[in-house]
Formats: structure tokens, sequence, C-alpha cells
């Protein structure tokens, strides 16, 4: 499979803004293996409410694929039911959105029960919109013996059917919010304090799970959401004192809406978290960006305002523009430590900034 990506730039970002967002959908669909081909970016004010891109330019990829071998077009944004089925007639491309291609990576790389079932919710849910652009085959009345009575198309049966595939999910799904409550609950009576780790896809969390806790067994991959399930570990610091580390799902830009729902009860590990460590990878093009997503996300779930130090990683591979966005976060009022998770550099500071912002946190509580 050979794809082309496209999006459209509304003149309120810069053009950099566009382009870093499509480099950023390219290393998405990397992810699945899938090669592009070809970028199209768009200039006008507001997307096609039929098309999206506009039919002129429906028809130019529709050429440019010919021309190109791509046999799928992926937007870098949310498509309508009736955008994607309208492109897709248009070009006669298989048409992916930005939340579809992350939600792809997602259900490629859940290996526990509770993660398969958490992205099977999100797809449910983004599926059910779209269910009315199937065309005739689903606008088809049924009467046969199963059914509700005569009258009731397929598409209402097929729905039917989705929404208690979703109310069975839910029940599970609240079955282990439960039990990470009651967890909760013993490590609060107990005394544990917890931090948690956030952070933008493939920002070095992992890593940095395994060289504070000294489990060599974490596995930690140069790919994106190479982390979906919750992982806990202690952390001890020289004189004895510790606390308890926890990994979760990455963040990305337009992290879609099903996906944040459908990971509930793994994302409350981070609200009930005693402090944050917030994980930016100083080497990326646009760190402060990236940081700003996460806040979005952190503030889109109810933990933006947990205590928290920001993480600068991969400092062994930053280059001078670090400083400055450094400062940047500095004048807004956040505290930020350099370390690298691979060679270790700032992990003792990083231990002492921590138990002085917990100790804090925990007199003041």
């Amino acid at each position: 499979m050979s794809s082309l990506v496209a999006a459209i730039d509304d003149g309120g970002e810069s053009e950099d803004d566009a382009d870093l967002s499509l480099d950023e959908l390219v290393l998405l669909l990397s992810n699945l293996e899938i090669p592009v081909a070809g970028r199209v970016l768009q200039r006008r004010r507001s997307p096609d409410p039929g098309t999206f891109l506009g039919k002129g330019k429906a028809l130019e990829i529709k050429h440019f694929a010919v021309a190109v071998g791509a046999n799928l077009l992926v937007v870098d944004n949310s498509l309508s039911p009736t955008q994607r089925s309208n492109l897709a007639a248009m070009t006669g491309l298989e048409v992916w959105d930005r939340a579809y291609t992350i939600m792809k990576i997602f259900e490629q790389r859940a290996v526990t029960s509770e993660a398969k079932l958490q992205v099977e919710l999100a797809k449910l849910r983004y599926e059910i919109p779209s269910l009315k652009g199937l065309g005739h085959q689903m606008s088809r009345l049924g009467g046969g013996i199963g059914t509700r009575g005569p009258g009731e198309t397929e598409f209402e049966r097929h729905r039917r059917k989705l929404e208690r595939r979703i109310k069975h999910i839910e029940k599970s799904l609240a079955g282990v919010s439960r039990r990470r409550e009651r967890h909760r609950y013993r490590r609060a009576r107990d005394g544990a304090e917890v931090v948690s780790l956030v952070g933008y896809t493939n920002s070095g969390k992992s890593t940095l799970l395994r060289a504070m806790s000294r489990d060599a067994g974490i596995v930690a991959e140069n790919r994106l959401f190479s982390t979906l399930d919750t992982v806990t570990r202690s952390v001890e610091g020289p004189d004895g004192w510790g606390f308890l580390l926890s990994d979760t799902v990455g963040f990305i830009r337009h992290l879609p809406p099903e996906l944040i729902a459908a990971f509930r009860s793994t994302l409350e590990e981070v609200t009930g978290a005693d402090m944050l460590y917030v994980v930016v990878d100083a080497s990326s093009p646009e760190p402060a960006r990236a940081f700003e997503v996460v806040l979005d996300t952190l503030r889109e779930i109810g933990a933006d305002e947990i205590p928290r130090i920001v993480v600068l990683n991969k400092m062994d591979r930053a280059g001078e523009e670090l400083q400055f966005v450094e400062a940047g976060l500095v004048s807004g009022r956040e505290e930020t430590v350099r370390v690298s998770a691979l060679t270790g550099d700032g992990l003792p500071e990083l231990l002492r900034r921590t138990r002085r912002k917990l100790c804090g946190s925990l007199m003041n509580s």
C-alpha cells in the first residue's frame, strides 16, 4: 500500500506549522509501514463541507495518485462520514483521516486484553457515525426472523449490534476501573506516593522508567505508542526514600476523543497521581509545542493542576536552542530538570527535586 497525505492551511497556522503536522502524519504512517508517495497542502479558509479539500483538489489528487501509484489518501484532520465517502468516490482511493490512522497504530500495539478492549471501544465509537455513509446496502429494509419487525433497516440493525458491543466493553472496563481504584486506595493507605509519567509519544518515558527503577526488563522501543498499558515500578533514592513511578500511554496532536474516552481507566492513573513528570524530548524539532500538546491533554482529562516537573529528556542529543526552550518554560513558572534517561545524567537532581516537591505537596495537602 502506498499513500498520499493531504492537509488544509486555513491561514490560522504558519506554513511551517502545517508542514510540521504533515511530517508527523508521515511518521504515523511509517509506524504502520505505509510509504508516502506525495504530499498535498491546499490553502483555503475553511474545509469544504462535502469533500473537505474541495472538488477541484480532489480531482487533482486522483490524477496524482495514478501517476505515483498511490491507493490510499490520508487527510491530516478529522473527516465527517460524508466527507470521507465523497473523497473516496471522487478520487477512487481508500480514505483515512488522522484519527483513524492513530487508532490503527493503537490497534497494532495493543497486547493485553484491557488495551485491546479499549482500542475496540474507540473504533466502535468512531464507526457508528459512519454507518449512514455505507450506501444503499445499509438502507435495505429488513423484516425477517430476528429483526425488530418490518421497516427496520440494515443500518439500524448494525447500529444496535455495535451499541450492544459498546455496552459490553464499557461494563468490562468499568470493572477494570474499580480494580484500579482499589489499588490506588491501598497505595494511599500504605503511604505510597505515586509519580506518573506523561508526555508526547516517543519522548523517552519508558526509558526513563527503566533507568529510574533499574528494571532492565522494561521494554523501551523507538516507535510511537509503544506503551498502551500502565506500567508501575518502585524507585528508590540513595537514602532509602522512594516512590512509585507509573508509565502511561503517550500523547500526540489531535489525539482522537474516542481514544481518550476509551482509555479513561488507564488515564485515571494520571489523574490520581501525587505528582507528574512531564517528559519532553529536548532533541525534537519543536519541544515547546510538544509540551503545549501535553498540557492541553492534561487539561482535557482534569490533571493540569497536579504538581509537576518538566523533564527535558535526551539532553545529550539536544541542540543549543534547548536553553531558549528551558527559559520559556521557566518564565511560565514551570520547574524543569535536564536529564538523559539513556546515560543517567541528571537523574540524581531529578530525584532530589522530586523529594522536595512531593514533601511540599504533602505538607500543603
